[in-house]
């Protein structure tokens, strides 16, 4: 990793940090109300439904088909999100499953940069100045790569980072009267404190799910289920489930694991924007299950 990318990856950890100190000081002087937390919320939403359906479960797992259209939409909608190119996303990713939680995986908790608090910390940020954005895209990432509108997503990252401050800071200034007090509250609630919740809880699934919580399927990592996770990272921290049947486009696999990107799947499916969706039938997961327990009992 250059120095360059090192810097920029620590801005993107440390200004939206600083950014939520400040809204908590706006907050105390009443620079906020219910305008200034809708703008949060729904720039919220979309960009996290532009990591979890798009750059996820689209993008790198191929969990449904739809037209390129929505597929450069969710890339940009993820690219907001401030998390780095939809290439180096998908490529880190990819690579994660193919060395999970084994030397090679990007962001492992568990090997390569010490146990406990030391990897977890590694996990949650601290490989965003060591090995984020390394995973070759040739290798990790082709179709991706050999699609020139995708690619060219990719290269306008700096762009995207850029709009995903200016919007909502245009949005702050016309909600509030066109006024400068407006533009700040805009450029602080809906996008640094946005950028820090969608970036730390995107975080936490690679490292908190691969630490604490609970395991189903005898699967060869140590990704667990987080079931308090659940609704604020839209269904991503039921992360066990999904590294057991990875192309799966339902990571909430029992009905009271609430998977709200799997419903949004579902509504692009019933209005045909997307189709080929993967899904594992209870029977196959307790076919798995039952296999295991075959396994650890001949064992």
């Amino acid at each position: 990793m250059t120095r360059t990318e090192r810097t920029a990856n620590l801005a993107g950890v440390v200004v939206p940090f600083a950014g939520v100190l400040v809204a908590v000081g706006l907050l105390w002087n009443e620079w906020v109300n219910g305008a200034d937390l809708a703008l949060l919320g729904i720039l919220y939403l979309l960009t996290a439904i532009g990591v979890t359906v798009g750059f996820h479960r689209l993008l790198t797992h191929r969990s449904f088909q739809t037209h390129p259209w929505v597929a450069r939409t969710f890339a940009i909608l993820g690219s907001l999100s401030v998390q780095g190119s939809v290439l180096d996303w998908v490529a880190d990713h990819r690579k994660h499953h193919a060395h999970t939680d084994k030397e090679g995986d990007p962001h492992s908790p568990h090997v390569g940069h010490g146990s406990g608090l030391k990897g977890l910390w590694h996990a949650h940020a601290g490989w965003l100045t060591d090995t984020q954005g390394q995973a070759n895209w040739k290798r990790y990432a082709r179709e991706l790569y050999e699609d020139p509108k995708m690619r060219t997503i990719g290269k306008r990252f700096p762009l995207w980072v850029a709009l995903s401050l200016l919007v909502p800071t245009f949005a702050g200034f016309a909600l509030h009267s066109w006024t400068l007090e407006g533009a700040v509250r805009g450029y602080v609630w809906g996008g640094l404190v946005r950028i820090f919740l969608v970036h730390h809880v995107t975080w936490s699934v690679n490292s908190v799910c691969h630490f604490f919580g609970r395991r189903r399927f005898a699967t060869r990592d140590r990704s667990t289920n987080v079931a308090w996770l659940a609704i604020a990272s839209l269904g991503e921290s039921w992360h066990h489930n999904h590294h057991a049947f990875p192309r799966s486009a339902r990571h909430g696999l029992r009905w009271y694991e609430v998977d709200p990107s799997a419903l949004i799947i579902g509504s692009l499916e019933k209005v045909g924007l997307a189709w080929n969706v993967v899904r594992i039938a209870p029977e196959r997961q307790e076919a798995r299950l039952q296999d295991e327990g075959a396994a650890a009992a001949r064992a």
